[in-house]
């Protein structure tokens, strides 16, 4: 068993690293305190090949695996959370659903702007009065004639307000609850659908929020994404992968918090000597090293198992479980060990626990995962 990165993601991580470091780093707290969505930034990692990751190169994408996947999105984190939950959201999402579930037509007429960031993707999944619950979802979609017609709205949607394309899902049979939904490919513009209020919120606030509205918006057949009803099935599938990104955006913002830690425990003196001598400052820094490791190891095995075409259900939602309740109390732990100064915006650990937060919220809670994860586990048992 082998640990360590190969060469092609060693040279990979440290490609991104150094981007990251030089075209992200400088401006994420001018970016957050604005709430500024950079949309030049995305259109430069577009050509960088870092928006169409695991996008096949016959569409124009970068062919990537999980495990590089997983990568950028750790050290895109590692400086600025929004930019890697766009990173993360627009790959695995909108258009991780269209290669996933696209037909050729479908993935000829998109992936290669998405791939290249002339295109940015969003995915309606998520309603006013259902989150973790599909089956309360509300948006339908009714047949008229050869063609669709939508009514409802989205919320909490990442991108919404800034991306071109946008997958939603919608109830196609009431009936059969969340066997009754089927996925759409909708474009800005479109008659009927338009973007409701953006919303601002406690982190990653420079990444895109808002609601999505639409009003009898009519859809062409061969803008459906996959088989009729099909929809919650294949999202199933989407969260799968989408559960190690996230997974990899809370343990970059951790690793960020505790090397941001170390570095003022060593310099901030009290007593006479550096904080970092003390045991209560170790034993955090420890726990924090400790639980980020573990979580990078839960992350791998799970996009090792992606990339084999293995089952992962348990193996993701653990690593997104595990990742994300760590990458917190890393920022946390790093608040306390900065004292006074880490509840200022002088210090970037406050902006750090604000990012962090939506790691154990967004793509399935804490306890969706832990739910995933037992009923994994029983129907083990049961054989």
């Amino acid at each position: 068993m082998n640990f360590d990165l190969s060469e092609e993601h060693q040279i990979l991580r440290d490609a991104v690293r150094g981007l990251a470091e030089r075209h992200i780093a400088p401006y994420a707290a001018e970016w957050d305190e604005q709430e500024a969505f950079p949309r030049a930034l995305f259109t430069r990692l577009g050509q960088e090949g870092l928006m169409g990751i695991t996008i096949p190169e016959a569409y124009g994408g970068s062919g990537m695996d999980y495990l590089s996947y997983a990568i950028v999105v750790e050290e895109i984190a590692a400086v600025d959370g929004s930019a890697a939950l766009t990173v993360a959201s627009h790959n695995g999402l909108a258009t991780g659903h269209i290669v996933h579930a696209g037909s050729e037509a479908q993935k000829k007429q998109y992936l290669p702007d998405l791939a290249a960031g002339r295109k940015l993707g969003a995915w309606g999944l998520t309603e006013p009065g259902s989150g973790s619950d599909a089956a309360g979802m509300r948006t339908t979609a009714t047949r008229d004639g050869e063609d669709w017609r939508l009514n409802g709205s989205k919320t909490f949607i990442t991108q919404g307000g800034v991306g071109e394309v946008a997958v939603v899902l919608a109830v196609t049979d009431a009936s059969k609850k969340q066997r009754g939904i089927t996925a759409f490919i909708l474009e800005k513009g479109m008659a009927g659908f338009s973007v409701g209020k953006h919303i601002p919120k406690l982190g990653m606030r420079s990444s895109d929020t808002a609601e999505l509205i639409f009003e009898d918006v009519r859809v062409p057949d061969r803008q459906r994404l996959g088989e009729v009803n099909m929809g919650f099935i294949n999202t199933l599938e989407i969260l799968d992968r989408g559960r190690i990104s996230i997974g990899a955006l809370a343990l970059g913002l951790g690793r960020a918090a505790l090397e941001a830690a170390g570095r003022y425990a060593l310099e901030r003196q009290q007593f006479g000597r550096p904080i970092a001598d003390f045991q209560a400052i170790q034993w955090m820094i420890a726990d924090a090293a400790t639980e980020l490791e573990a979580a990078r190891l839960l992350l791998w095995r799970a996009a090792y198992l992606q990339d084999q075409g293995k089952p992962s259900i348990k193996e993701s939602a653990m690593a997104k479980l595990f990742a994300s309740e760590a990458g917190m109390r890393a920022c946390d732990s790093a608040i306390q060990v900065h004292g006074g100064y880490g509840y200022t915006r002088e210090y970037p650990v406050e902006r750090m626990w604000r990012d962090a937060k939506l790691c154990q919220i967004g793509e399935g809670t804490s306890e969706v995962q832990r739910m995933v994860i037992a009923r994994q586990l029983i129907n083990q048992l049961k054989g």
